[in-house]
């Protein structure tokens, strides 16, 4: 199992060196990779959860790309239905080649519908949009002259390149929780990307819905890379109410090897968790993560020495 850490690429605190001192301090930690969120527009739904300034995910990720060299990198989650598909194709796949192959395309459907009124974009026709964005993106990834007609974009004779270092192609990783995501999840997706659950809904619900929906779909089961809330506590939270990633160190221990049971590849700390009025300061967060890198995880590519917050 490789563990990740979610960047803040937003808020009062968020500016080029917090950024570049998160994903180096990361990296010196041990931690295997780090994503970062997307908006476009920051309308007043946004704001509420994910205040400016708003640094752009694919912007962002290339600059970090040149100045990292193990951490994979990529988008928890990318708005499918904001972008046209070919250009988020070759934003994508040139940051899978300036990174040398690290990039992990983490993609949703969006929430904010102030932000879709802004961008002009059917709020109601996301999913949709959604899944024929993802047919465009993996054709531009593995064909070298590609042409599409469908319901949201229709082009001819585009060529590609360059070409993803990854084969076929950079990984999906599809958020969502819905029946329709997790659909989206086994056709589209090279992982099933949750957020914010609890592990009694995952193993009686989650899981064995993804199986049901790949069952009649006739494709493989994807794995679970779940992004989970980091927030730990002096005293044991209750189990029957309790948010996977929340409470003790004994407690988020278990979450993390039940994970590894159920077959997650790759587990996202998130030590914000959307919410403004009750995320902890960065410097808190911050903390947080070098306590779970020293005394909880088995992270065997620590570097010995710690970086400053």
């Amino acid at each position: 199992m490789k563990i990740g850490v979610s960047l803040l690429n937003f808020g009062p605190e968020a500016n080029p060196t917090a950024l570049l001192r998160w994903v180096r301090g990361a990296e010196a930690l041990g931690y295997h990779f780090v994503m970062m969120s997307d908006h476009v527009a920051i309308t007043p739904d946004v704001q509420a959860r994910y205040p400016v300034p708003y640094y752009d995910p694919f912007v962002t990720l290339a600059w970090l790309a040149g100045v990292t060299k193990k951490v994979e990198l990529g988008t928890t989650v990318t708005i499918l239905p904001y972008r046209h598909p070919l250009q988020m194709a070759h934003m994508a796949v040139n940051i899978d080649q300036l990174s040398g192959g690290r990039f992990i395309f983490g993609v949703g459907v969006g929430w904010a519908q102030q932000e879709f009124e802004a961008l002009g974009v059917p709020f109601g026709h996301r999913g949709a949009m959604a899944n024929e964005y993802l047919t465009v993106i993996k054709k531009y990834w593995t064909e070298d002259v590609v042409s599409y007609e469908g319901s949201w974009v229709s082009f001819r004779d585009v060529r590609t390149g360059p070409r993803p270092v990854r084969s076929p192609h950079p990984p999906i990783w599809v958020g969502g929780a819905s029946e329709n995501a997790l659909r989206r999840a086994v056709r589209f997706g090279n992982a099933w990307h949750p957020i914010r659950f609890r592990m009694k809904w995952l193993k009686e619900e989650g899981l064995p819905n993804l199986r049901r929906i790949a069952d009649a779909e006739g494709l493989p089961v994807p794995p679970v890379c779940p992004r989970i809330i980091l927030r730990l506590t002096e005293s044991p939270l209750p189990e029957h109410d309790r948010i996977v990633g929340q409470g003790t160190l004994d407690q988020f221990r278990s979450d993390i090897e039940t994970l590894a049971a159920l077959g997650a590849e790759y587990v996202l700390l998130d030590t914000y968790g959307g919410q403004p009025e009750t995320a902890p300061h960065p410097a808190k967060q911050w903390e947080m993560l070098e306590l779970v890198a020293a005394r909880v995880l088995d992270l065997k590519t620590r570097q010995d020495r710690k970086p400053r917050a």
